[in-house]
């Protein structure tokens, strides 16, 4: 019979995405994880589940339709998303992967990092309009009147896509719009212009990115007389009229495919200030600084889910008469992918630790500051050969469409580029470095605790190039680079196993330390890593 289909791995699903994680238990305290867990269970039950991962498969296959008109000719600016794409807002948004930062009474942001992280192995284009809708607390603080209306809103853990004013609905997504084309990162080239208009203010102009452009409202940059100035655009007015916000088309990227990502003319539209005159960068910073750490917590998912993938077939996989993760060859190079994505996590959730102590301990709050940036460069620069490696795991198999790798491989590269990309992010860390010094000493200290002289090498050699802004300019990259993996192998050798740490450590920080996945020292315990990483 030539049909018989024989040792071919089953696709990996029908787990719980949070209970078979020990890496994820590890990096919360009992408290949290108590609080946390019913809600984390439900949500990694959903994830690891086949209907999930083919909700995921039909919203990025089915992608966003732009009506500029309606048939009778009408303006009505209207993204259509297939009916999988609102099944799975609705499911992040009533597991409060978008609020619960903001409600949980104590340890609000790692709590609810372990639904982003959950979230993140599924499905990255949802996790757009979610991470902004997070992250818009932190300006709505600017402007405790538009905060009053509507915070009860955005927390609601109630997904209402329909374009109707802020009092019919159940619930509100947020965006935000900066970059124009003429300006891009340099957003202080912003050519829109608000114009006041009886108590509020009129935008004229076009911005060149603007994702998730069905959401409720968005913050925005404008220039009025005072300079750049942040300003609140709601897409419904209260009479129930459409705000002007003329969607002029949608762009086809490369990957995020779930998501609709637009230029938009402002047209006359009606907007509200934020925050102090001409302080409008300033005041948005505290947005994007937010959606940077998700970021590093999405980013971390994701190599969770593309070893999971590898390490799967690795698994079932056989040839030459074993399984694949058998070969030694092969078991170097799944286990090198699990200490990857460990390090990965033990970064994110320090870093959540940071925000959530950031209110009562200064060198928190300083050592968040710094480490937002360092992580986000990183952990993106490390994604994309991950899901390289990954995908060649299964050779062919992953570079289909119909292998959920394919997908993850093109959502790779964006979260290096969104909020920043590498050289934007690398220097924003070093204008943090320099204004904030309490933030390099308090990294210095978490770096140290490990008491590993390699680290406090690479500590001394950071100090040292941040002595002369030139050299630390042109050797940005160098310098996040030191940090982030200083801090990962203090991480690994303080809370992982002695064979994951070692491992770690020499071959990231170590003299010997290769740059291509699957170069483990030979001598490594290679099955003991691929066995920690085992859902």
């Amino acid at each position: 019979m030539t049909h018989a289909v024989e040792n071919q791995p089953s696709a990996f699903a029908g787990h719980d995405a949070f209970s078979t994680d020990r890496w994820l238990a590890s990096v919360l305290d009992a408290p949290t994880l108590g609080r946390i867990g019913d809600r984390a269970a439900r949500l990694g039950e959903f994830v690891g589940s086949a209907a999930a991962q083919q909700l995921a498969t039909d919203a990025n296959r089915n992608t966003p339709v732009l009506r500029t008109h309606d048939r009778y000719g009408h303006r009505i600016d209207q993204v259509d998303y297939h009916p999988a794409y609102h099944e799975l807002m609705g499911r992040a948004i009533e597991s409060g992967v978008h609020s619960l930062a903001w409600k949980a009474p104590v340890a609000g942001f790692a709590s609810r990092a372990v639904l982003f992280y959950l979230w993140n192995q599924l499905e990255q284009g949802t996790a757009c309009p979610v991470t902004m809708t997070f992250a818009s607390l932190a300006v709505f603080a600017h402007a405790p009147e538009l905060e009053a209306e509507w915070r009860p809103r955005v927390l609601a853990d109630a997904y209402d896509p329909r374009p109707l004013p802020l009092a019919e609905k159940g619930g509100a997504t947020i965006g935000m719009a900066m970059t124009e084309k003429q300006g891009g990162s340099d957003l202080r080239a912003v050519a829109t212009r608000a114009t006041p208009a009886d108590g509020a203010f009129r935008l004229e102009g076009h911005k060149w990115f603007c994702s998730a452009p069905m959401s409720d409202a968005f913050f925005t940059l404008a220039r009025d007389e005072a300079g750049v100035g942040c300003f609140f655009v709601p897409r419904s007015l209260p009479d129930g009229t459409r705000n002007p916000f003329l969607i002029q088309r949608l762009k086809d990227k490369c990957g995020n495919r779930s998501n609709a990502s637009a230029e938009i003319e402002y047209a006359g539209t009606f907007a509200t200030r934020v925050g102090e005159p001409g302080r409008g960068i300033a005041t948005l910073i505290a947005m994007a600084h937010h959606t940077r750490f998700d970021i590093v917590v999405g980013v971390a998912a994701m190599m969770r889910a593309a070893l999971d993938q590898a390490a799967h077939h690795a698994r079932h996989r056989t040839a030459f008469g074993k399984a694949l993760d058998q070969h030694p060859l092969m078991a170097n190079v799944v286990a090198d992918l699990a200490l990857e994505a460990e390090a990965a996590l033990r970064l994110a959730f320090r870093l959540a630790a940071a925000f959530d102590r950031s209110p009562h301990d200064p060198a928190e709050h300083a050592l968040q500051r710094v480490l937002t940036p360092i992580a986000k460069y990183w952990l993106c620069k490390r994604l994309v050969p991950v899901a390289v490696e990954a995908m060649e795991c299964l050779g062919g198999n992953g570079y289909v469409e119909e292998a959920s790798l394919a997908r993850l491989y093109r959502e790779a590269p964006l979260n290096g580029i969104w909020e920043g990309s590498a050289n934007v992010i690398c220097l924003d860390a070093l204008r943090a470095l320099a204004r904030e010094p309490a933030g390099f000493e308090a990294l210095a200290r978490e770096i140290e605790l490990a008491r590993e002289p390699r680290l406090d090498a690479r500590v001394a050699e950071v100090r040292a190039m941040l002595t002369e802004a030139s050299v630390a300019e042109a050797g940005a990259r160098r310098v996040m680079e030191l940090l982030a993996t200083a801090l990962q192998a203090s991480l690994m050798l303080r809370h992982s196993d002695g064979v994951a740490a070692h491992a770690f450590v020499e071959s990231r920080c170590g003299a010997d330390g290769a740059l291509a996945f699957g170069t483990l020292a030979p001598g490594t315990d290679f099955a003991a890593l691929i066995e920690r990483a085992r859902r």
